[in-house]
């Protein structure tokens, strides 16, 4: 019995003429009654019986193919940039991870979010909401000192990128004469406009990340937080609204900015799947 239960659970439900998506135990029951290799069986008996070969079928894991190659280039860039974000700086040069979080709607909800109460009530957030814009946040983060840069724009476009950009060149003192960014493959920073802003810029220098290399993009964990902690139970009326929180979460945040360096560990095992990435 345990061998068709395992049989039925690594095979695809719409292979064999069911419209579902993963099995579960009360689908791998109905399977094996409707295939006659047993009367009757009940769920749980089935997840028992997966339970030895450690078989969760109602599992997924997300994974992507890359498109592009991975060649000698590949692993040169991703050396680059990881010499570039564990080196020590020059006095006079700043490194700063660019990304995107782009529309993120304020949901304003229809009945006041209630904030958590005694005896084990959560927050009372309401499922209804209404439609209020959205709105595209561009930070950049220092992993060295913890600083980061946020603008806010109501659209995406090289205009809001190059606003973006003369901020970011505006609040970084003159002193600093090689301001690195480092930016992800798809991020707005390729336009023609944005190039010609770069080039009218010599100062700042930029690096682009591989594809598939979000681990390796300093700023992903300062986002992670934004998330957490702020974007994870959004009630806002407006764009506006949502904008100057956003702005006060950044400064709250300086009053506690840490370094984000990555530790040796970390680096190790990017270098040691560099050479497989190239495979």
């Amino acid at each position: 019995m345990a061998i068709h239960v395992v049989r039925l659970a690594c095979e695809r439900p719409d292979l064999l003429g069911r419209s579902l998506a993963p099995w579960d135990g009360h689908e791998l029951a109905r399977q094996l009654s409707a295939e006659g290799i047993v009367e009757d069986i009940s769920a749980s008996t089935v997840r028992r019986m997966l339970a030895a070969p450690q078989l969760k079928p109602w599992r997924q894991h997300l994974w992507r193919h890359p498109k592009p190659p991975r060649d000698a280039a590949c692993c040169a860039t991703i050396a680059d940039l990881i010499d570039l974000d564990t080196r020590p700086l020059r006095a006079d040069a700043i490194g700063l991870s660019v990304d995107e979080k782009t529309s993120r709607p304020p949901r304003p909800r229809l009945s006041p979010t209630l904030p958590a109460q005694p005896h084990h009530r959560p927050h009372h957030v309401a499922q209804e909401d209404k439609r209020a814009g959205a709105l595209h946040l561009v930070a950049a983060f220092d992993p060295r000192s913890g600083q980061v840069y946020g603008h806010g724009a109501d659209r995406k476009r090289p205009r809001e990128c190059i606003a973006f950009l003369e901020a970011v060149d505006g609040a970084v003192d003159e002193p600093i004469c090689t301001l690195q960014l480092v930016c992800d493959h798809v991020s707005t920073p390729h336009g023609q406009e944005v190039s010609m802003w770069f080039a009218q810029h010599p100062r700042v220098v930029v690096h682009v990340t591989p594809v598939q290399c979000a681990g390796m993009h300093p700023v992903e964990p300062w986002c992670s937080i934004l998330q957490r902690k702020r974007l994870r139970m959004v009630d806002f009326a407006s764009t506006d609204h949502l904008r100057a929180k956003l702005d006060q979460c950044m400064q709250e945040w300086h009053q506690q900015a840490h370094p984000c360096n990555w530790s040796t560990t970390s680096v190790a095992k990017i270098m040691a799947a560099a050479p497989a990435l190239a495979a």
